[in-house]
């Protein structure tokens, strides 16, 4: 974690109540995913984190596992991330945290689905991190390319378009057909129905 004061009051409240939605079980399987992604089961730089949230951050804090994971997932000579190098100093590590969540945006994560540096940086909102890591897991998969590589169970389907084409023909088909939601006069009468305005018969 950075180096900063508790929080009290109201801050430390909602800092807990972030801190509660992480989970350790999609912790396990996003580790699970990246070290056989990154080829981490084949020798190479990645290695396994501490188990917990903590663990987690400190594995990811200096970007360098983020941007071998986004580039794995491009063919070879078109890694979106030019230069991976392991620093010390801040502020490369949140560029390279950056530069990840720019590729992620690019390969099709949704603005609203990704975290912010400081997030993972701080350590402000790892519940947010798995959440963006879990979306490129699932639009990984969905893109079906080959490139994606351990268990396609670990992440949600996500849903395809099914794009219908419909000939002139059937579109003029459907605008003589009324639908039941906009109602019927077929088989309607007044039968049984008293007059507006008389008394109800209480017997």
């Amino acid at each position: 974690m950075a180096n900063r004061g508790p929080s009290y009051g109201l801050s430390r409240e909602v800092q807990q109540k972030i801190d509660r939605q992480y989970d350790p079980e999609l912790e396990q399987v996003l580790v699970r995913w990246i070290l056989a992604q990154c080829g981490g089961d084949s020798g190479s730089a990645v290695a396994q984190p501490a188990p917990g949230r903590d663990g987690f951050q400190q594995w990811l804090k200096d970007g360098t596992v983020l941007c071998r994971l986004i580039n794995s997932l491009h063919p070879r000579g078109q890694a979106p991330v030019a230069k991976i190098q392991a620093s010390a100093m801040a502020f490369k590590q949140m560029e390279q945290i950056s530069q990840f969540l720019q590729a992620a945006e690019r390969y099709g994560i949704a603005a609203t689905d990704i975290f912010q540096t400081v997030d993972l940086w701080e350590g402000k909102n790892m519940a947010c991190v798995q959440r963006t890591l879990m979306n490129l897991g699932s639009l990984a998969v969905a893109k079906g390319d080959g490139l994606f590589v351990g268990d396609p169970n670990w992440f949600p389907k996500k849903s395809q378009e099914n794009r219908r084409v419909f000939s002139e023909d059937k579109l003029k088909e459907g605008q003589s057909v009324i639908g039941l939601q906009m109602g019927t006069n077929r088989g309607a009468s007044q039968a049984g129905m008293t007059g507006y305005g008389m008394p109800r018969q209480i017997l």
